[in-house]
């Protein structure tokens, strides 16, 4: 028999990325003939010519999501969740500093094993950027813990590639419009006894002044997401 075509949404935040966001629709087009693919573009509210090239190129994706304000990538995905209709979910940041061509892999894992959440990781593969020093103190940290609360061995919650299906989470519990909502969205997958598993990406950052970078401060609102759902879950 046949393995089933896996329905993939892959939902792409975008704000203030008109240098990469074309070149990444582009390169997204890959996945068309691995999967059944719906493509949701949702821009948070860019000041650049973002939404121009968005709008010039509707051959290239499935929805288009305007956000007039910037509410932050987390509003951004939520709405992206509420319009997607695949069984499985990826988030895709607009800035190319991953690879949808690794997506490929997560794939190929569901068709021979069907798992709940897939999630990849910058630390057990072979090539990546060199990270700042505190930024790799503050993953891993926020991995230990995350890990410890939830019984999972986990190398890399904020690695960006999370493909889960869309079941597991309800978007109505989803408060989190920052960096938190990753946490978020593994704490309610995880707990809902889900088959995990974990993949190797490649990871091309951009610095901080190209890219929108988590800073030392985020690590508290993360660190207050993971502790917050973690003991909200008992109550859902």
């Amino acid at each position: 028999m046949e393995p089933q075509i896996v329905k993939l949404s892959i939902i792409v935040p975008v704000y203030n990325e008109e240098k990469t966001i074309l070149d990444l629709l582009k390169k997204i087009t890959i996945l068309e003939k691995k999967c059944d693919l719906e493509i949701i573009i949702v821009n948070d509210g860019s000041s650049d010519n973002s939404k121009d090239i968005i709008e010039n190129n509707k051959k290239l994706y499935s929805k288009f999501i305007n956000l007039e304000k910037n509410l932050g990538k987390g509003k951004a995905i939520i709405e992206g969740l509420k319009k997607s209709s695949g069984e499985y979910v990826i988030i895709q940041d607009a800035d190319l500093e991953y690879d949808p061509k690794d997506i490929i892999l997560f794939l190929d894992k569901l068709k021979n094993f069907n798992y709940d959440l897939i999630m990849g990781s910058r630390f057990i593969g072979t090539q990546r950027s060199v990270l700042h020093f505190w930024h790799m103190i503050g993953n891993k940290f926020i991995t230990l813990l995350f890990n410890f609360l939830n019984n999972t061995t986990f190398t890399d919650i904020y690695c960006c590639y999370c493909m889960f299906k869309k079941n597991l989470i309800d978007t109505n519990n989803l408060k989190a419009f920052g960096w938190g909502q990753q946490a978020e969205i593994l704490t309610y997958a995880i707990n809902r006894r889900s088959k995990l598993f974990e993949i190797a990406v490649n990871y091309n950052a951009r610095n901080y002044e190209d890219g929108k970078k988590i800073r030392y401060y985020d690590v508290f609102s993360v660190i207050y997401w993971i502790i917050f759902t973690k003991i909200k879950k008992y109550f859902l």
